[in-house]
């Protein structure tokens, strides 16, 4: 049998792989069950709507995606190399543009969200936005990001080209399209 924490963690794990394909109207408790291998009535015990269970999803998002800008913080020495980083993770995240970030797939099915989903995903957006605002500060400083002008606006500026690329490649299934997409933006990559 699997232990309670368990099959928590694998109730979000096949949401969030079902949410980032389908996006939020595309799965049920019906499928998450038969995906985790347990009675449909279960997951309400862990997640009483599907309310909470994608709060829950954003929330833990939100800590992974913290760690992986944390972890390219300390691995790179330079804002450029920050934000190649950064597109590095969005492009990985595509899954060769058979999924978007769970904070797209979410935006998607605006309409069907409860505020407090909505406001974990403003929640995650202003962390991106934080951090990317920060590494082109310091690509302008350190002249490895060109024509900064705004970092605050350019912050907001980047992270929409990169959800937009991230849904472009999608509809085609190619990532070819994430790389055609922020092509202006990698050219201002120095070094």
């Amino acid at each position: 049998m699997i232990a309670r924490s368990d099959t928590k963690t694998a109730l979000l794990n096949s949401a969030e792989s079902a949410a980032r394909r389908f996006g939020f109207d595309g799965f049920s408790y019906a499928d998450l069950a038969k995906d985790v291998g347990i009675r449909k009535a279960s997951i309400h015990h862990h997640f009483p709507s599907k309310a909470d269970l994608s709060v829950a999803l954003m929330e833990r998002y939100h800590r992974n995606f913290q760690r992986i800008c944390a972890e390219i913080d300390s691995g790179c020495e330079t804002g450029g190399a920050k934000l190649q980083g950064l597109i590095r993770q969005y492009k990985e995240g595509s899954d060769n543009g058979r999924q978007l970030c769970l904070c797209v797939a979410f935006s998607a099915s605006r309409d069907s969200l409860s505020p407090d989903v909505i406001k974990q995903i403003g929640l995650f957006r202003g962390m991106v936005t934080e951090w990317l605002e920060k590494a082109l500060e310091q690509g302008r400083k350190d002249g490895s990001v060109s024509g900064v002008h705004s970092p605050e606006r350019e912050a907001v500026s980047v992270l929409s080209l990169l959800e937009g690329a991230q849904l472009l490649a999608r509809t085609d299934e190619d990532p070819a399209v994430f790389d055609q997409a922020i092509t202006l933006l990698t050219m201002r990559i120095c070094g």
